[in-house]
């Protein structure tokens, strides 16, 4: 079934549905969650700006590379909310990211050359695992694994 048309500038949440293949309820609760907006026409239906779109493809990108949702809430609040970003404005975001990217990738290398070593150990000191206690940092804290809660 067609969707409604609208003005040129706003676009229904079928419509942003549609251009950005994020289903109808992620775009709900991207609302809900304050990482886009919109607004409401005389008979209370949504309606979007284009650079929605935009907007949605920052979050679904950021997703994919791990980034958690209140920091790209954050990261979208400081684009400009009279305009369209401009290429500027992502170039900013994403270097506001670069450090803890380049962090994230150290730790999957990290994993990659280490994990052979792991893999069907079975150790519960872990006194000898790089990834989740290097240099027996746990072991200072007493016996027994210091990463599962303890029993009462």
């Amino acid at each position: 079934m067609p969707r409604p048309r609208t003005t040129f500038h706003e676009l229904t949440v079928g419509q942003v549905a549609d251009r950005s293949g994020v289903a109808i309820s992620a775009l709900h609760f991207y609302e809900r969650h304050g990482l886009i907006r919109s607004t409401r026409t005389a008979s209370n239906q949504r309606r979007f700006s284009r650079d929605t779109l935009r907007r949605v493809a920052f979050i679904r990108a950021s997703q994919h590379v791990g980034i958690a949702l209140a920091v790209i809430r954050d990261a979208l609040d400081q684009l400009p909310s009279e305009r369209t970003p401009t290429r500027e404005d992502w170039a900013h975001l994403s270097m506001l990211w670069r450090a803890e990217l380049d962090a994230r990738i150290a730790q999957l290398q990290a994993l990659r050359d280490d994990l052979t070593e792991c893999i069907g150990c079975g150790c519960l000191s872990l006194r000898s695992c790089h990834l989740t206690n290097p240099r027996d940092v746990l072991g200072r804290e007493g016996p027994g694994a210091r990463r599962l809660p303890r029993l009462r």
